[in-house]
């Protein structure tokens, strides 16, 4: 997790208003880096590809796009979501929520305000994550196996923002990323983006086009639903003074 101690993460609270909030999954509701790291290892020998140079790209992309280059072979959604179902029930006690995604997404559930999961991951993948950590279940989700294209295509965002029933070209939706490929597809899309330095520098999701960098969700809380009007109030308090 990189280190941020020099940075100043004080800016003042702003509420803002959105038609739905999309969340990534890894690195911005849980870090399941550990596990990745073993599954990827195991792929690694597999294939015969150093698993340091598999990791050294992985991050934030689906498993399929980095398997088109390594081995394409493998590059099908069977052999993809047989392999990520087992990251969960094998390497479960490898990852952690982070903090603040528990509280938040408990909220927005309970409330009935829209939100969704939009994930390079495939569905057994996210799944299996929320079952094992015992996370609010979204009543959408956008998965890998679901887009041509993954992130930074802004195709994934769009997806998930139309399943919320935010009309396309709308920028009142709020996406939370933590990678810079993340950051990109959410910006593509034409939405407002929170960036988690949990994975990356600071530098790079700034340069990514992030309209705020916190620390973790601890920073974000909704304090409305509007259900009538369709709009949730959001909070954002500590994030990076530039």
């Amino acid at each position: 997790m990189p280190h941020h101690e020099e940075s100043n993460f004080s800016a003042p609270a702003e509420t803002h208003t959105f038609s739905g909030l999309l969340f990534d999954m890894d690195g911005t509701i849980i870090d399941s880096t550990n596990a990745v790291i073993k599954h990827w290892s195991r792929i690694g020998k597999e294939i015969g590809v150093d698993p340091e140079v598999i990791l050294a790209t992985s991050h934030g992309r689906r498993s399929i796009d980095v398997l088109e280059i390594l081995q394409p072979r493998l590059a099908n959604w069977e052999y993809v979501c047989e392999a990520e179902a087992k990251i969960p029930t094998e390497f479960g006690h490898d990852a952690v929520e982070l903090p603040g995604s528990r509280a938040l997404l408990d909220h927005l559930e309970q409330s009935g305000a829209p939100w969704a999961i939009v994930t390079s991951g495939t569905r057994p993948l996210v799944t299996g994550w929320l079952d094992i950590m015992q996370l609010a279940h979204p009543k959408n989700m956008v998965t890998a196996e679901q887009v041509q294209r993954g992130k930074p295509d802004p195709a994934c965002y769009r997806l998930g923002a139309e399943r919320l029933g935010v009309k396309a070209g709308k920028g009142d939706v709020l996406v939370f990323e933590d990678a810079p490929a993340g950051v990109k597809a959410g910006k593509a899309a034409g939405f407002r983006v929170v960036a988690l330095a949990t994975t990356h520098s600071i530098e790079q999701l700034r340069e990514a086009g992030a309209d705020w960098v916190v620390r973790d969700l601890k920073s974000v809380r909704m304090v409305g639903w509007d259900k009538k009007a369709g709009e949730v109030k959001v909070e954002i308090a500590d994030a990076l003074v530039v």
